[in-house]
């Protein structure tokens, strides 16, 4: 578990919504609401989180051994000699081309014209523990290898090196840099859209020929093993030891241990400071909703098969006439049943609708089932067409209350779907679930702490 670093102060540190980018560290309840003055200041904040990330990216290349990346991308290359064209300090400027929200990226050029990528593990205030960013990495690893035997367009991985185990100074994977740029969907035509798609469609296609036995994450470079959630929102500490939560057999273990585990960490201390009950209340209904939630589980064949962690568009890669040339980032990768899998991709959401409140599937959704459905796949187009529920489950499990009105179209539009007080406003539905929960003892402790 992790504490506060502030001086003097022993509380429990936030996990989510509570790390200070400022302060540079993960902040308790007490001083993410009352200490942290910057926090005020919306403006003053934005300009003081970028000198925190010049600083942070300024240490970083500094910890790296540039000439010792190169040395080695030199050696797995026969000796070829490369170099690489960025400016060795940050620029504001052409931040997003390098950055994710944990990665940087370096270019490398060989003198032959070949060009990979090197992807460095940021580390900062919202970066999970060390030995979890290693496994992260392990499982991004080992999911890029497992791909690169498919007809999937994946970046080949040439080496890796994990933090503190490498002459490099960093945590870092050397792979293939693809052609393309990253899709923008919400500026792509219908007949784009339709064209990308089309090649979607034989992605989820090519997925549904690889599956697994059981529900985690890929965790070994070069097998096809399956282990733990390599994920921190799925991931507790006790006592220091990190416990990732799987693998499973099935859906049903996955959705209670992952609702069980939010509930713990809320009673932690370590989940939704400020708004401890208002999670309580959801998720402990998130957890009752589960047996229902199962019945949309009807296309599972009991095998399990591979999905992108973040499909909103961007980790497709395409070039000037749409053709996808690349899937990227696949940290975070996860195996899921069938039904779960194969849902729509987040790009197509009808964002408006969805986050409305209203369960119909939109227009690209419907699109996409037709494509499925005309390459002989009528499976895949139904758990398209029937996935409104399990989308809404998912995103309202874990979901980051900053965006409280986002959420609140949500959660609302999973109690329609599930027929139960979807029409109640937040206040009535709030002040029901205190009532029904009331002999929850857990409940109890929480309203007495925040008395």
């Amino acid at each position: 578990m992790w504490k506060c670093d502030s001086k003097g102060c022993d509380r429990t540190s936030v996990r989510s919504g509570g790390e200070c980018v400022i302060c540079d560290r993960h902040l308790c309840v007490k001083h993410m609401v009352h200490e942290c003055p910057r926090w005020q200041d919306g403006e003053q904040y934005d300009m003081a989180a970028r000198e925190s990330e010049r600083i942070e990216i300024s240490r970083l290349l500094e910890s790296l051994d540039l000439p010792a990346l190169l040395s080695r991308a030199s050696l797995l290359r026969g000796g070829i000699t490369c170099h690489s064209p960025q400016p060795r300090a940050y620029d504001r400027l052409t931040r997003s081309s390098v950055m994710g929200g944990m990665n940087y990226h370096l270019d490398i050029h060989f003198s032959d014209g070949v060009r990979w990528l090197a992807r460095i593990r940021r580390f900062n205030a919202t970066s999970p523990p060390p030995d979890l960013r290693d496994y992260i990495m392990r499982s991004e690893v080992a999911t890029l290898q497992f791909l690169s035997g498919t007809k999937l367009p994946i970046p080949r991985v040439f080496d890796y090196g994990l933090h503190g185990q490498t002459p490099v100074g960093v945590g870092y994977i050397l792979m293939e840099k693809l052609p393309g740029k990253s899709l923008r969907w919400s500026l792509t035509s219908a007949e784009q859209r339709a064209k990308i798609m089309s090649q979607l469609a034989d992605i989820y296609i090519e997925l549904e020929s690889l599956s697994f036995r059981n529900t985690g994450s890929l965790d070994q470079p070069e097998t096809d093993h399956i282990g733990p959630f390599a994920r921190e929102s799925l991931t507790e500490y006790i006592d220091t030891q990190m416990i990732p939560l799987g693998p499973y057999n099935g859906p049903r273990e996955y959705l209670y241990s992952s609702v069980e585990l939010i509930l713990r960490l809320i009673m932690n201390g370590e989940r939704y400071a400020g708004r401890e009950i208002d999670a309580f209340l959801i998720h402990r209904f998130l957890l009752d909703c589960i047996p229902e939630v199962l019945l949309h589980y009807r296309f599972d064949d009991g095998r399990s098969y591979l999905r992108h962690a973040d499909d909103k568009g961007d980790h497709l890669l395409v070039d000037t006439d749409f053709n996808i040339t690349g899937i990227i980032d696949w940290e975070w990768a996860y195996t899921a049943s069938k039904s779960e899998a194969f849902k729509s991709p987040t790009m197509l959401l009808p964002v408006a609708d969805f986050y409305g409140g209203k369960n119909s599937i939109g227009k690209d959704e419907s699109t996409f089932a037709n494509i499925l459905e005309n390459k002989g796949n009528k499976d895949l187009a139904e758990i398209v067409r029937n996935g409104r529920l399990l989308h809404r489950f998912q995103f309202c499990c874990g979901y980051d209350f900053a965006d409280w009105d986002g959420f609140l179209g949500l959660f609302q539009g999973l109690r329609k779907a599930l027929n139960k007080d979807g029409y109640l406003s937040w206040e009535d539905w709030k002040s029901g679930a205190l009532e029904k929960y009331s002999s929850d003892i857990r409940l109890g402790m929480l309203l007495r702490r925040t008395d």
